[in-house]
C-alpha cells in the first residue's frame, strides 16, 4: 500500500509538473484551478496504476531482473498512454491540455523507473529488513528459508538456522548456516540482532528449547512464531506435510465468520447476475460458432462435486468433441488435442466457463472458491491425499486462490500443491481476498496466462 501511495504521489505531482511547463504558470493555473485539472491528473494517475497492476509491477517475485522492470515499465506506461488517448479522443472534456501527455510520459516513465530500481536496492539490501532466526535443520527448515529469500519484498532477512547438534554448526545447509546451538538462543539473538525466531522443528520430543524460548518470549525483546503460520503467511498456502487435525480444529471460522459467508454470497450472485447480463452477446456468439464448428450439443453438462460433498451439475460450453470420453474419464490437459477449433479459443480466453454463471445464481457454487472436481477424481484423489475433502467445506467457485497462484495442472503433485492453496483460502477468507482473486483472474483473461 505505501508502495502504491507514493507512486500515485509521483504520477499525480508528474502530471502537475507537465502541466506548469507546457502552458505556464497562469495558463496551468487555470486549466489546473478552472477547468478540473486535479481531477484529470488524478485520473490520469489512476490509468497508469491500473497499467501497473495489470503488468504484474506489484510483484516483486516477478520483477527480480532490472532489464524485465524497465521493459515492464515501459509497456504499462504505453498502455496507459494509449488508453488515455483514447479516452482523450471520445471525451475531450477530460484532457487537461494539448501537448501535456507528450511530456508528462517520459517525466512518469524517468521518476518512476529511478524510484523502482531503488526500492529493488532497498528490498534486496541485506542489512534492511526484519532478521529472522529459524530453530530446526530440518528439510522444512531449509524449505522455510529458501522461501523467504526467494521473497525479499516480504521484508524478512534469514540471518542462520541454531540446532542441537554440534557437528552441524557452521555448515551451509543452503545459504544461512547453522550459527548456534540452541541452548545458546539467547546470546544469540542478542549477538545477532535478532527480530523473530521461527520455530521448524518436525520432531519436539526432547528437542524443543522450552526454557529458552519462554524466556525470550516473556523478555518481548524478540518475537516468536511457529513455522507453519510463517510459512503460510510468507507463501500463501499451507504445507500439507506439517497439517494436522489442530490446525483444522484451531481455525473454526465460527458465528462473525457465517455472517461474512452470508455477505459474500450476496455479492458473489450479485457479480454473477451482472456478468451474465453483459456477457450475453459473447455467449450467443460462441454458442452459434460451436454449432457451426462441430457436431454435438452447445452446453456441457458435467456432475462435480459442491459443498459438503453434494454433487451437482456443472454447465459449460462444450469445448471438446463428443467423444471426448469414450474411454472414461481423463483429466484435461494444456493444449489437450480432443478440444475443436473453437473450443480451443473459448477456453484460452475462458468463455467456455460463461454458462456457470447460472450455476451460481442458482446457489451451486460462489463466485470464488475452490475448483469443483468430478466425483471420480475426487474419490481418487482423496486416497492419494490427506485432508483433500477438506476443500468441500465451502462451495466452489467458478475462480479461485489456487487458480491464479499455480498453473494449470493434470496431476496428482499438481492437485495436491493446488489443495494448499485451497486450504489456506478456506482460512482466510473473506471480502478482500475474493476481490483479489477477481482482479487477478480478469487480468488472467486479459493477458491470457491461463491457470
Amino acid at each position: 500500500m505505501l508502495l502504491l501511495l507514493v507512486e500515485a504521489m509521483l504520477l499525480f505531482s508528474g502530471s502537475i509538473v507537465a502541466v506548469y511547463v507546457r502552458l505556464g504558470v497562469a495558463d496551468a493555473e487555470d486549466a489546473l484551478i478552472n477547468r478540473n485539472g486535479f481531477y484529470k491528473a488524478a485520473l490520469a494517475t489512476a490509468f497508469c496504476l491500473a497499467s501497473f497492476y495489470l503488468f504484474d509491477l506489484y510483484d516483486f517475485v516477478v520483477m527480480h531482473d532490472r532489464r524485465e522492470l524497465v521493459l515492464r515499465m515501459l509497456q504499462a506506461l504505453g498502455l496507459a498512454w494509449i488508453a488515455l488517448a483514447l479516452l482523450f479522443y471520445v471525451v475531450p472534456q477530460v484532457m487537461i491540455g494539448r501537448g501535456v501527455s507528450l511530456i508528462s510520459l517520459p517525466a512518469a516513465l524517468l521518476l518512476m523507473v529511478v524510484w523502482r530500481l531503488a526500492i529493488h536496492w532497498v528490498l534486496g539490501h541485506p542489512e534492511l529488513g526484519e532478521r529472522i532466526l529459524i530453530v530446526g535443520s530440518g528439510p522444512f527448515a531449509v524449505e522455510i528459508a529458501r522461501e523467504t529469500l526467494g521473497r525479499q519484498d516480504a521484508g524478512f532477512r534469514v540471518v542462520g538456522f541454531v540446532d542441537n547438534d554440534p557437528a552441524l554448526v557452521g555448515k551451509s545447509l543452503i545459504n544461512p548456516k547453522v550459527i548456534g546451538l540452541t541452548s545458546e538462543l539467547a546470546t544469540l539473538v542478542k549477538r545477532e540482532n535478532i527480530d523473530r525466531i521461527v520455530v521448524a522443528i518436525s520432531d519436539r520430543r526432547g528437542q524443543f528449547p522450552t526454557q529458552q524460548l519462554l524466556r525470550l518470549s516473556l523478555s518481548g525483546d524478540v518475537s516468536i512464531e511457529e513455522s507453519a503460520s510463517f510459512y503460510e503467511r510468507l507463501t500463501g498456502r499451507v504445507l500439507l506435510d506439517l497439517i494436522r487435525p489442530s490446525w483444522l480444529i484451531f481455525s473454526s471460522r465460527g458465528r462473525r465468520a457465517r455472517f461474512n459467508e452470508i455477505s459474500r454470497i450476496v455479492i458473489h450472485r450479485a457479480i454473477a447476475f451482472i456478468g451474465a447480463i453483459l456477457s450475453l452477446p459473447i455467449a450467443i456468439t460462441a454458442a452459434i460458432l460451436i454449432k457451426i464448428d462441430s457436431r454435438g450439443p452447445i452446453l456441457y453438462q458435467q456432475e462435480r462435486v459442491g459443498k459438503n460433498g453434494r454433487p451437482f451439475t456443472l454447465m459449460k460450453f462444450r469445448s471438446m468433441r463428443t467423444d471426448a470420453e469414450k474411454n472414461g474419464p481423463v483429466w484435461a490437459s494444456n493444449g489437450d488435442n480432443r478440444m475443436t477449433r473453437v473450443g480451443r479459443i473459448i477456453r484460452k480466453i475462458r468463455v467456455d466457463e460463461i454458462p456457470q454463471f447460472w450455476n451460481i445464481l442458482r446457489g451451486d457454487m460462489n463466485f470464488v472458491g475452490p475448483r469443483p472436481e468430478r466425483p471420480h477424481f475426487v474419490s481418487q484423489l482423496a486416497e492419494e491425499i490427506p485432508y483433500y475433502e477438506q476443500r468441500h467445506l465451502i462451495a466452489p467457485g467458478l475462480t479461485g486462490w489456487a487458480q491464479i497462484k499455480y498453473p494449470y495442472g493434470a496431476s496428482i503433485e499438481d492437485a495436491k500443491r493446488k489443495l494448499e492453496y485451497d486450504l489456506y483460502y478456506i482460512k482466510n477468507q473473506s471480502v478482500m481476498l475474493d476481490a483479489t482473486i477477481m482482479f487477478e483472474t480478469i487480468k488472467t483473461i486479459v493477458f491470457g496466462k491461463g491457470t
